[in-house]
């Protein structure tokens, strides 16, 4: 899950359960809200843990190229 998709289910679950005030009757919407907030909240720290992860810095040799005797 991207950063930009977990703020999207974050929105959508903070909708659902803050602002949409009717039941379906069998499916209450403020939990299923509240679900999808969680889960896009964890989706969210899960995805910018990775993208924090450090990776090896690989600097080129200087020695494979021949000097450039033209100058």
């Amino acid at each position: 899950m991207r950063i930009g998709s977990s703020i999207g289910m974050i929105a959508v679950g903070l909708i659902l359960a803050l602002a949409v005030p009717f039941d379906l009757g069998t499916i209450n919407l403020q939990l299923v809200g509240w679900i999808l907030a969680v889960v896009g909240v964890l989706g969210l720290v899960a995805s910018i843990a990775l993208a924090r992860q450090r990776r090896p810095v690989v600097t080129p040799r200087q020695d494979v190229y021949p000097p450039d005797e033209r100058y």
